[in-house]
């Protein structure tokens, strides 16, 4: 079996997949950035080993969020900054699922759907703790969009954590009254009637595709509402440095990652899924160019935000409401940030010694830039 991760993969099944599928610019822009990723197409530089004179060349990264190769150095950034903003209470995480009956018109209207999804979510987390029954204040939280399962088949959802408590109109910090958050039965009912609602407006005012006409949206309503809608909720986390790390396993996760391909055999890509709640894992096999069809339905619209902040984290309000949040809390304002080197920042992340000659043990300096390279993976869409 020849080994692979996903750039691999575009590039076997790629002559056969397009010349039968047409793909959308984002979709092709995406396609070309894996493609691109750490070869001479997008450039570099040449270092030197100083005591043994070793040369390697290093390219450049695409920086494109659907490219399993380039999001540890995002979260780490992403989480870097998210430490000056994290609550000593504790956090909660819930998630709101969209059921397989949208699946069709998600396909034909993602933006809006997603929009909506998000919009039902904040809504109905923030009147619960609006609600002095339940909390009676402003909440802090955020919602991370995913959209696969395992398989690479379409599976709509956000992740919402949710600090543990609110600010309350009087500058007070109110904490759960009971062991859990808000009940998940009343969530999700009211999750199914907003998100419902949202469609409705929708397709009134001629947003969503043309096959959802009267009689298809009747049908469609019907079956939405004859199944109960689950969100699911887990126990209360740990601190702060246990809500960065249990929050950086979402942030910036990709529908697949390179470590999960196992390789490319008899036209078929084999890749590990997880087998049960144990963690044991299975390995499925696709065609080549299932594979590719299943992975490029989670590439999100052209500038699309799929993590987004709420209440006292939204943009207009987090430097205010922190700030009152942390004073009912009686707790002080973070540290200033401190700003790391590059090269610490990388042997950090890589968890190697990047900058260190494998060979003497010497240290690498750049002495060349390398300059991209037109037409060097011609390998993916125009």
């Amino acid at each position: 079996m020849k080994p692979a991760g996903l750039a691999e993969v575009l590039a076997t099944f790629g002559p056969a997949y397009l010349a039968s599928h047409d793909l959308p610019r984002g979709t092709a822009k995406v396609w070309r950035a894996i493609l691109a990723c750490r070869t001479a197409a997008l450039g570099g530089h040449v270092e030197s080993c100083t005591c043994c004179g070793m040369i390697r060349h290093v390219y450049h990264s695409c920086r494109n969020r659907h490219c399993p190769r380039c999001q540890t150095r995002t979260k780490e950034a992403w989480l870097a900054a998210r430490r000056r903003e994290v609550l000593p209470v504790p956090y909660f995480h819930l998630v709101f699922t969209l059921p397989h009956a949208l699946n069709g018109l998600i396909g034909a209207a993602p933006r809006r759907l997603y929009e909506n999804l998000f919009a039902a979510a904040s809504a109905t987390l923030t009147e619960f703790a609006a609600s002095p029954r339940h909390l009676g204040g402003m909440p802090a939280f955020s919602l991370v969009l995913h959209t696969w399962q395992q398989n690479l088949g379409r599976h709509v959802h956000v992740h919402a954590l949710v600090a543990g408590g609110a600010l309350s109109d009087t500058g007070e910090w109110i904490s759960p009254k009971k062991g859990f958050l808000f009940p998940v039965r009343a969530l999700s009912k009211v999750f199914r009637g907003k998100f419902i609602a949202g469609l409705d407006d929708l397709r009134r005012q001629g947003h969503l595709p043309d096959f959802i006409d009267t009689l298809a949206w009747q049908v469609l309503k019907q079956d939405l509402y004859a199944h109960d809608w689950v969100v699911y909720a887990k126990q209360p986390l740990g601190g702060p440095q246990a809500v960065l790390e249990y929050l950086g396993r979402y942030t910036h996760r990709v529908a697949i990652s390179n470590e999960r391909i196992i390789g490319i055999a008899n036209g078929q890509v084999a890749f590990r899924v997880r087998a049960d709640a144990e963690g044991k894992k299975r390995t499925l096999r696709f065609p080549g160019i299932e594979f590719i069809d299943r992975f490029l339905l989670h590439v999100l619209p052209s500038g699309f935000k799929r993590i987004r902040h709420y209440g006292l984290l939204s943009p207009a309000r987090k430097k205010v409401g922190l700030a009152a949040a942390r004073s009912a809390l009686a707790v002080p304002p973070p540290e200033p940030a401190i700003i790391e080197s590059v090269a610490a920042f990388l042997c950090r992340v890589a968890r190697l010694e990047s900058m260190c000659c494998p060979h003497c043990g010497g240290l690498f300096r750049i002495t060349a830039t390398l300059l991209p390279l037109r037409g060097a993976t011609a390998r993916g869409p125009p």
